[in-house]
C-alpha cells in the first residue's frame, strides 16, 4: 500500500452535474465532514448558479471544476478523472449529487475503506449498496431545507426487484464504487469499473463484486443514501434535465419517466441516522492540512534516497512499482509548481530510476498494466533512464504477448500489441540521427 503522505488528497469524489445548484452546497459540506477532502466536478452545461456555489470551494482548493459540454458525458468524465488524477488522490468515489455516502459508525469514509480493503491484497475498491429514499409524501419542493432533513423515509434495506423481459432492475442491490484509481482499467458504467490484472472490488463483508450490483444488500457498515425521487416537483424537474440527453445517470437502473417515481417512491422505513452522523462529524471536523512542499519533498526523499543506493537488493523493489510511480507523479507536480527548486527534477529522475529497477524484480500483471498505462507522460521526459524504461517495457510486452498467444487471449494480445507499437514508434522518433 502506498503511503498516505505521497498524495495531494486522501479521498476525492468525482461527479458530473447539470443544474443542481439547489443541492450542491449541502452535498459538498456533508462529504467534507464525512472525510472527503477533494472533489473533481464536471459541469455539464449548467445554466443555474452552479458556478457561484462552487466558487468558494474552488478558492479553498477543495474543488477542481471542468466544463464538459455535450450529451451522455458521465463515463467520459469519470475516465478523464481517472486518467488525469489517479496518482493525485489515494481513493476516488464515483457518485451523483443525489447520493450521500453514509458510514454507520462515527468513522470517516476513508477509515472504513481502509479497514475493508486491508483484508485482501487483491481488493482495490469498495462496492457500497444503495439505500433508496422516497418523497416523504411531499408534492412540492421546499429549498429552504436540505435534502437530508426533508427526506427521511426509505425502502426496506434489502429491497430489490430483479429485471424482467420488459423492465430493468430496481432497488438497493445497486452499488457505487470507492476505488484505488491507480488500478482502474476503465469505467463503462456509473456503478463499477474494470481493474488491471487480478484486482477487483469487494463489498463491506469482503465478497467479490463484479458488476453493477451486490447481493445480499449490505447496510450494516456503510451505505449510499440515494435520494432518487425527492418531491414529485423535483422529480419532474429532473426529467426535464434528463430529456435533453445529458443527465442519463440512472439509465441503467430504471426507466426514467414518472413510472420510475412511482416505483422508487418508497417511504416504508423512517431513517434519519445520517443527520446524527453529520452532526457528530461536524463537531469533530478539522480542515485538511494545507499544501506544504517541504513535507512532500521529505516524504519523497525518505523513499527514493534509499532506493537510489546501488547495493540495495532487487527484492527491495518487489511490490513497489505503484509507490514509485506515485513518487514520480508527485515529484513532477513539485517540479512544475516550483521550477526554481532543483529538488523536483532530481527526485523525479530518482523515481524513474527506481521504476526501472522494479523491472528486474518480481512484478504482477496488474503492476505491468499500471506501468504501461502510465507511460505517456513518462516517455516525453528528458532523463536518460526513460529510454531504459521504454526498452524494458518492450521486453515485458514481448513475453506477455507470447503467453497470450499460447492461451488464445486475443483481446489482451491486441491491447499489448498496441502498447508495443507505441513504444517502438517512440524509440524511432527519439533515436539519434546518423551523421550524413
Amino acid at each position: 500500500m502506498v503511503e498516505k503522505n505521497l498524495f495531494l488528497h486522501d479521498l476525492s469524489v468525482v461527479a458530473i452535474v447539470k443544474d443542481e445548484a439547489h443541492y450542491l452546497k449541502e452535498w459538498l459540506d456533508y462529504h467534507l465532514v464525512a472525510g472527503v477532502d477533494h472533489f473533481y466536478i464536471y459541469n455539464n452545461e449548467s445554466t443555474d448558479e452552479t458556478r457561484e456555489i462552487l466558487k468558494p470551494y474552488i478558492e479553498a482548493r477543495q474543488v477542481d471544476c471542468f466544463m464538459v459540454p455535450g450529451e451522455v458525458m458521465q463515463m467520459p468524465a469519470y475516465n478523464d478523472a481517472v486518467r488525469k488524477f489517479r496518482f493525485a488522490t489515494r481513493y476516488m468515489a464515483f457518485i451523483d449529487v443525489d447520493e450521500f455516502i453514509f458510514p454507520k459508525s462515527p468513522q470517516s469514509i476513508v477509515e472504513i475503506v481502509d479497514e475493508v480493503l486491508s483484508k485482501d491484497e487483491r481488493a482495490e475498491a469498495l462496492a457500497v449498496n444503495w439505500q433508496i429514499f422516497g418523497s416523504n409524501d411531499l408534492e412540492t419542493a421546499d429549498y429552504s431545507k436540505g435534502v437530508l432533513e426533508r427526506f427521511t423515509r426509505r425502502a426496506p434495506s434489502d429491497w430489490f426487484e430483479p429485471p424482467t423481459r420488459t423492465t430493468l432492475p430496481v432497488g438497493n442491490i445497486h452499488i457505487k464504487t470507492i476505488a484505488n484509481p491507480r488500478y482502474i482499467r476503465y469505467i463503462v458504467n456509473p456503478h463499477y469499473a474494470y481493474y488491471f490484472g487480478a484486482k477487483f472490488a469487494v463489498n463491506s463483508d469482503g465478497g467479490r463484486v463484479t458488476h453493477w450490483g451486490s447481493e445480499p444488500v449490505l447496510a450494516d457498515k456503510i451505505v449510499v443514501n440515494h435520494y432518487f425521487t425527492k418531491s414529485k416537483e423535483e422529480f419532474q424537474s429532473k426529467l426535464e434535465r434528463g430529456r435533453k440527453g445529458v443527465d442519463s445517470k440512472d439509465f441503467d437502473a430504471v426507466t426514467v419517466d414518472m413510472s420510475a417515481f412511482d416505483k422508487n417512491n418508497r417511504n416504508d422505513v423512517e431513517d434519519d441516522g445520517i443527520l446524527s452522523y453529520r452532526k457528530l462529524r461536524a463537531e469533530q471536523y478539522a480542515p485538511p492540512k494545507e499544501f506544504e512542499r517541504e513535507d512532500y519533498f521529505k516524504a519523497l526523499e525518505e523513499i527514493l534516497l534509499p532506493a537510489s543506493r546501488s547495493d540495495v537488493p532487487q527484492e527491495f523493489f518487489e511490490g513497489k512499482l505503484e509507490t514509485f510511480l506515485t513518487c514520480r507523479a508527485l515529484a513532477a507536480i513539485l517540479r512544475r509548481s516550483f521550477p526554481k527548486d532543483n529538488r523536483g527534477a532530481f527526485l523525479e529522475e530518482a523515481a524513474l530510476r527506481a521504476i526501472n529497477r522494479t523491472h528486474f524484480a518480481k512484478t504482477s500483471l496488474a503492476e505491468i498494466q499500471l506501468m504501461l498505462n502510465s507511460l505517456p507522460p513518462i516517455l516525453v521526459l528528458p532523463y536518460p533512464v526513460v529510454d531504459d524504461i521504454r526498452k524494458n517495457c518492450m521486453s515485458f510486452i514481448r513475453q506477455i504477448m507470447n503467453d497470450m498467444r499460447r492461451n488464445l487471449n486475443w483481446e489482451a494480445f491486441v491491447d499489448m500489441g498496441n502498447y508495443f507499437d507505441l513504444l517502438a514508434a517512440f524509440g524511432a522518433k527519439t533515436a539519434p540521427q546518423k551523421a550524413q
